[in-house]
């Protein structure tokens, strides 16, 4: 067993590369679902909650909702989960080899090639069947955040990774979670130096392929993180139920006590935040400006608009940004919010500020 301490320059140790053709190492080979001619599509985007919103390398964005992934190709959305599993979906990643990747809530995670899917579920080794987040190391294997910690998929079979509290461990007994578990894991980053970045539900984890190391900014270990990113200087940026923290040589300095459920960082170094109250789902989206936070000092942010929850943010490659919230899409061009669904933008749960 593998036991947490309270350090934070770790160094990393590479994985295997991965691929969803790969074959898993389990008797329960996956079923593969075809897409059908007539999936549904329309000019209306998700009227629902989107948790998170990615555009690919040809530009589609793909938006993973509660009424299943959306590709919009600039046009039209297209269901195209709509004939294969009707679970919400929290999370969506295209890997290196042109995959995507759908992290659902019950139904585990579908791998998607653009012309079939494999599901894959606890049957096949996944730790739990509600995936939270997504994300692909530099090695190229594939990590899910789960209820009660992580798997790692390396193109062949899963490894597992169980949060007990304020430790967290490598699991070999192939143990699975049928149910839902404490310490949900809502992010993971992998950082230049290597180190992997765990937030979870409760503690923040440290891990460089061996130990499990607590965050701790303060007098207390950081609980609650929702969203850890590193920006263009190398800079973590965690923030959760106690606001906003930037990690930098070896110190922490805090932006905000405000809850933080998003952070982005644009082109130009700017960091975006969607903050608020998490219960009324009354949000407030603001941008720091990259030049106001060179110092080391707190920084009051721009308010770009208010919302009904803000999940996510991206900036388009054309320079829109968007915005995956409690009620689908929002997209700001210019000073301009509008709404996917076209339809309906006098009911925007956005004002612009």
């Amino acid at each position: 067993m593998i036991y947490c301490k309270v350090i934070y320059l770790l160094i990393f140790t590479a994985f295997i590369s991965v691929s969803c053709k790969g074959q898993i190492k389990t008797e329960n080979l996956q079923k593969i679902v075809s897409l059908q001619a007539d999936d549904s599509t329309s000019k209306r985007g998700p009227v629902t909650i989107v948790r998170n919103i990615i555009q690919d390398k040809k530009g589609n964005l793909w938006i993973a909702s509660w009424k299943g992934v959306f590709k919009y190709d600039g046009k039209i959305f297209t269901n195209v989960t709509k004939d294969v599993s009707a679970a919400r979906f929290f999370s969506v990643l295209e890997d290196r080899n042109g995959n995507f990747w759908f992290g659902s809530i019950g139904s585990g995670v579908y791998c998607y090639d653009g012309k079939s899917f494999k599901n894959f579920t606890t049957k096949d080794g996944l730790l739990n069947n509600g995936v939270t987040c997504i994300y692909e190391d530099k090695a190229g294997d594939i990590w899910f955040g789960v209820s009660g910690g992580a798997s790692r998929y390396d193109g062949k079979s899963f490894r597992n990774y169980i949060i007990e509290g304020y430790t967290m461990r490598e699991d070999h007994s192939g143990k699975v979670f049928a149910d839902r578990r404490p310490y949900e894991v809502n992010a993971i980053m992998e950082d230049k130096t290597g180190k992997f970045w765990i937030a979870t539900r409760g503690c923040t984890f440290v891990y460089n392929g061996n130990d499990y190391n607590i965050v701790i900014p303060s007098a207390k270990p950081l609980e609650n993180v929702r969203s850890v990113i590193e920006d263009q200087k190398g800079r973590i940026w965690l923030g959760g139920q106690e606001g906003l923290w930037r990690y930098q040589n070896n110190s922490f300095a805090n932006f905000t006590t405000t809850f933080v459920g998003c952070i982005y960082e644009d082109s130009r170094g700017n960091i975006w935040t969607g903050s608020g109250n998490d219960i009324t789902r009354q949000w407030t989206l603001s941008r720091y400006s990259e030049k106001s936070l060179s110092g080391r000092g707190a920084t009051t942010p721009k308010v770009m608009a208010t919302a009904k929850a803000v999940f996510g943010i991206l900036e388009a490659h054309d320079g829109t940004m968007w915005f995956s919230t409690f009620k689908g899409v929002h997209r700001l061009d210019g000073k301009k919010v509008t709404y996917a669904d076209q339809e309906a933008v006098e009911k925007l749960p956005f004002g612009l500020n």
